[in-house]
Formats: structure tokens, sequence, C-alpha cells
């Protein structure tokens, strides 16, 4: 297995994992937890890693379009989201189930 994700790559990948992150804790830390944006963000983050480096990272310029910096950019978001997304909507239900008990009154 051949890594060749430049640092360019990186920061795309590191940037849209962070917009992930903070639109889920946008919609969804107000009734669940308040470390929604990093579980999220992670999760984007290794699911596009996954989907760009492993499943799609033989792939040549010919056959995948874009490729920046080593990252093949569709593909590591489709990969984010499909990681992702079951993520942050298991940590919400999680997370909402803690905030009942919680609240419940003595």
């Amino acid at each position: 297995m051949n890594f060749n994700l430049a640092l360019e790559g990186f920061a795309l990948l590191f940037m849209f994992s962070v917009i992930f992150g903070g639109l889920a804790h946008v919609l969804l830390a107000r009734s669940s937890t308040p470390w929604m944006w990093p579980i999220g963000a992670v999760a984007f983050f290794v699911g596009g890693l996954i989907a760009s480096e492993i499943v799609w990272g033989t792939a040549t310029v010919d056959e995948v379009q874009p490729i920046i910096g080593g990252l093949a950019v569709d593909e590591s978001m489709l990969g984010g989201l499909l990681l992702g997304v079951p993520v942050v909507l298991v940590s919400w239900y999680l997370g909402r189930q803690n905030r009942r008990h919680r609240a419940a009154p003595s």
C-alpha cells in the first residue's frame, strides 16, 4: 500500500472534515453532546482517508478526477460522508439518551 497524500491534499481533507464537523455541531449538538464537532470531523477524516488512499489508492489520474495533492477529492468526500453521517447520527442518538436520563427529576 502506497500513501501519496501530500500536504495540500491533507489540508484539503482536514478543511472538509472541520466543515462537516461544524455543520454536524450546529445541526445536532443542542439536543445531544457538545463533542459533536470533533466526533463528526474525525469520522469524516477517517472515512475520506480510507476512501482516497485505500479503496481508490491504486487508481490513476485518468480513472479518478480530480486529484489534488494526492487526494482523490470526490471519492474522499464520498467516503467521509459514508462514515461520517452514520457516526454522527449514532452519537446524536446516544447523546439524546444520556441527556434524558440526566434530566429526569429526582
